[in-house]
């Protein structure tokens, strides 16, 4: 075979008048007569070939030339000149092409089910997963491709340089309840028991830094048997992280250096300091924990002054738990969103399916009005719920900021679905108000933010059970710890309004990170497990050997884990992670490549002590 001494994107000017040897597919194919062209394509770019028999090219060669297709593999030899006809600016290598002396067809291609190139309509996904090998040809793909291989790269030199350890950890793991549904594989060495993959490496790295591991790191495949979302995947990437003898304010300096750095190295761009929110702050101000503050659309509390109207659906929703605390999940609420110029854009028909829209949260509805300009030229209510409005007119408006040309919306509720529907609804008006900044060539505009000081438990909706925000090794708050400790079961107000030493990086709504202040205390990390339902035999059985661990010198320690794949959906401006993934799987878990996941055998089946229950293989869909 003729190896190759150049890439296909590499040749320029300079390059005049030597012999090279390049490698790749045919990219495109033109035959004009007595000169046959073709653009040689390999994941460095594009160089234009010239096959003329004027130059020494034998008929043979031009036979062989002649019958070349896209794609097809070929070697080339021959020498750099300054291209005929003028440069193409399009092209890196535009103003040179190479006068083939020698050809090789490496191999020859069936009919591509679809061409892989940037320029026209795309296929259908399910065509392109089904041959990713052509799909994963494209010039994007290849950028994206190599723009994950930076990312890693930056990754391992900025933790390197600080001092962190890379240490793999096991991916056949014991099952925990991390909160997500795991993937079981069976063991058939002991009979009736199984391996879990592990959802993330988090006890892993724990016991490490007991194992005065100090700083780690990994770049590490994660595995979550849940529905595959647009920026979701059952099997997935993070760079996960730990350090001993640290504070919440350590790791996320750390972490924030880290995130410059990756952003200057990958984009060449600086990243200014990271605002930091309050979880609580960041509810109240934009319905959500992973608030997107590119556009000024803020939620306001309006429960006062909704308590002097006469509007039922305010009074009714007010009602609810009305002796509780001002955050309570189950005090009533009314909210409201002002949004600028909304009078003209918000057609009644989107409006009234706002209410739909909120009904997915459990809320009930959505209560609108309009400002108009009166017959005094000042503003006034117009439309929904003005009559109510309009009594307390000036208040209103100055509550939420009201100009003439405004609409506002109001949702009400207890305090938990009220906020979720709002939040949710704001970011639909966004949408429909074109108020989200459209992605820049890389994704861009960059708004990075931290959410602190989560509450340490939230209600499991269905089963009515305490769970973890976070996890349940997340350590409370330092001037939360007593309240913690002398918390009761039962009381449900304490355990609530408990705050922990968690803290999520946000970028342009998108939690990209998350992480916390572990528990390195046995007697606080047992608490938890009560708190969670865990009796003392259920707690030994699923944890003991952490909490042996903590029982033996265990340093303060905190971490953080950034969702890789959701790195590179940013860097790269796409919302689908599939994109950035080289093999990924469909919306149902499928990889359509490789026809996983299959069938087995009941011989497979016995060995593992395993019985197939499904009484004939389904249809794929």
């Amino acid at each position: 075979m003729l190896r190759r001494t150049v890439t296909c994107g590499e040749l320029r000017d300079q390059h005049i008048g030597q012999t090279v040897v390049l490698n790749g597919w045919v990219n495109s194919y033109r035959d004009h007569g007595n000169l046959i062209f073709i653009d040689l394509r390999d994941r460095f770019g594009l160089t234009q070939l010239v096959f003329d028999p004027d130059n020494g090219v034998s008929q043979a060669m031009m036979d062989a030339a002649d019958k070349l297709r896209n794609e097809d593999v070929i070697a080339v030899k021959g020498l750099v000149r300054t291209r005929v006809g003028g440069p193409n600016p399009k092209l890196a290598t535009g103003t040179v092409e190479v006068v083939v002396q020698e050809l090789e067809v490496l191999s020859k291609t069936a009919n591509p089910p679809f061409l892989p190139d940037d320029l026209g309509k795309l296929p259908n996904e399910e065509i392109r997963l089904k041959h990713r090998y052509v799909d994963l040809r494209r010039p994007r793909m290849q950028h994206i491709l190599g723009l994950r291989h930076r990312v890693m790269q930056s990754t391992r030199r900025y933790f390197d340089e600080n001092g962190f350890l890379e240490v793999e950890t096991p991916i056949l793991y014991k099952s925990t309840p991390e909160g997500a549904r795991e993937f079981l594989v069976p063991n058939r060495h002991v009979p009736g028991s199984w391996y879990a993959l592990p959802q993330s490496p988090q006890l892993f790295k724990q016991i490490l830094m007991v194992s005065g591991c100090d700083r780690y790191m990994q770049i590490c495949r994660c595995f979550r048997d849940e529905d595959p979302r647009a920026d979701r995947q059952a099997e997935f990437s993070q760079i996960d992280l730990e350090m001993s003898f640290v504070r919440r304010e350590h790791v996320m300096e750390m972490m924030e250096g880290f995130a410059r750095r990756l952003w200057k190295d990958v984009l060449g761009l600086d990243v200014p300091k990271f605002q930091v929110m309050g979880y609580r702050d960041a509810m109240e101000t934009y319905g959500i924990d992973r608030p997107d503050t590119r556009y000024d659309l803020k939620i306001v509390d309006v429960s006062e002054l909704a308590a002097k109207t006469d509007f039922g659906v305010f009074k009714t929703a007010l009602e609810k738990g009305k002796d509780r605390p001002r955050f309570n999940s189950k005090k009533g609420v009314v909210k409201a969103i002002r949004v600028p110029g909304g009078g003209e854009k918000l057609t009644r028909k989107i409006t009234d399916g706002y209410t739909e829209f909120v009904k997915g949260f459990g809320a009930g509805g959505v209560a609108v009005s309009k400002v108009i300009a009166g017959p005094d030229g000042q503003p006034m209510f117009e439309t929904g719920v003005a009559k109510f409005l309009e009594p307390a007119r000036q208040e209103w408006l100055g509550a939420l900021g009201l100009k003439v040309g405004d609409t506002v919306l109001f949702v009400a509720d207890a305090y938990a679905i009220a906020t979720k529907a709002i939040g949710e609804l704001r970011q639909k008006v966004a949408r429909d108000m074109d108020m989200v900044p459209k992605p820049g060539v890389e994704g861009g505009p960059w708004n990075f933010l931290w959410v602190v000081d989560f509450p340490m438990f939230e209600r499991n909706k269905e089963t009515g059970k305490w769970v973890a925000m976070h996890h349940p090794f997340t350590s409370p708050r330092d001037d939360q710890m007593q309240a913690f400790l002398d918390a009761d079961p039962e009381d449900e107000v304490t355990i609530e309004s408990i705050v922990s030493a968690g803290y999520d990086m946000v970028l342009n709504g998108s939690e990209i990170a998350g992480g916390s202040v572990r528990i390195h205390n046995q007697d606080v990390q047992s608490k938890v497990f009560k708190l969670l339902g865990l009796t003392p035999e259920q707690a030994k059985e699923k944890f003991s050997f952490l909490l042996e661990a903590l029982s033996f010198g265990a340093p303060p320690h905190a971490g953080i884990a950034f969702g890789l794949d959701r790195l590179i959906m940013h860097l790269v401006g796409t919302d689908n992670i599939r994109d950035v993934i080289a093999f990924p799987k469909t919306q149902i878990g499928q990889d359509l490549m490789t026809g996983a996941p299959g069938f087995v055998t009941e011989a497979q089946l016995k060995d593992l002590y395993v019985k197939n229950v499904v009484p004939e293989a389904p249809a794929k869909s």
